[in-house]
């Protein structure tokens, strides 16, 4: 494998790095309320208080690995909204995001705590691949619903899907689409586009450029592109290799090589943290 890699120019979002390192950044408030806008339908004053938080869940067992969500939030009611970027869609996703929503409410009480403390979960799960196979539309909400009456049961559980693939080429005027083409975007060129057709973006391609200069943050992405790649290549191995002797022998070489990535994602931020500490 070669020493380095080609980095663009700018950034992508939807690698889970730049999107959290947007999206978390105080500094970017605004344009994550703005996202969110497009999204959900929750009051207008839920988000005079956005509390930006720690977005690591605190495993309860070892198999857990490290349980990352790339953004997580509350609002001005406690809400917790959670915000995650795939770029593979594998076939248990959709049971690791349920599992994710079960430890968010679970959280919120202990021994003895009443259900009436627990608040909704909202999940906005963001995919570079088909999740959905039966649909075309790019978002969706899902919550407990009865599918004969469709009367809904609860809203207590919120999924929100945004399958960037099945963005259709030409914009539907919503302030969702052009959010999702931001975070989308691969080229210089449609980010001038959205410049041109959209203020709130306008501000947020701005700062993504800023980011995109930023030299630390840019050996971040590297590091972190060349774990992945170290990854993918050893699953490739092992695949051509015939190594998959058995499923629990090959989902223990997968789960540590999960794990030393985990490690990769938390040396980077302790890099960052004490480069901002001496910075002060």
């Amino acid at each position: 494998m070669k020493d380095s890699i080609d980095i663009p120019e700018i950034l992508p979002v939807k690698s889970d790095l730049i999107f959290r390192l947007f999206f978390a950044d105080e500094r970017n408030k605004e344009h994550l309320i703005c996202l969110l806008k497009a999204i959900l339908c929750i009051p207008e004053d839920e988000y005079d208080e956005i509390e930006i938080i720690d977005p690591h869940l605190l495993p309860e067992y070892i198999d857990d690995k490290y349980s990352i969500i790339d953004v997580k939030l509350h609002t001005k009611s406690k809400k917790i909204i959670h915000i995650e970027i795939q770029l593979q869609v594998t076939p248990e996703l959709k049971k690791r995001v349920i599992f994710y929503n079960s430890k968010l409410i679970t959280e919120q009480i202990g021994s003895g705590g009443k259900y009436n403390e627990i608040q909704n979960v909202i999940s906005i799960i963001i995919t570079d691949k088909t999740l959905l196979e039966k649909s075309e539309i790019y978002h969706h909400r899902f919550t407990f619903y009865d599918r004969e009456t469709r009367i809904e049961f609860s809203n207590l559980v919120e999924i929100h899907t945004i399958e960037l693939n099945k963005l259709p080429a030409i914009a539907d005027g919503s302030q969702l689409y052009d959010w999702a083409k931001f975070i989308d975007a691969k080229t210089k060129e449609e980010l001038s586009m959205l410049e041109e057709r959209n203020p709130q973006v306008k501000e947020a391609v701005v700062k993504l450029r800023r980011l995109s200069a930023d030299e630390q943050t840019r050996w971040e992405y590297e590091m972190k592109e060349k774990a992945r790649m170290d990854k993918d290549m050893f699953e490739r191995w092992a695949r051509e290799e015939g190594r998959r002797e058995s499923d629990d022998k090959w989902q223990s070489i997968v789960a540590e090589k999960n794990a030393k990535l985990a490690d990769k994602d938390a040396e980077i931020a302790c890099l960052r943290d004490m480069l901002e500490k001496n910075s002060q």
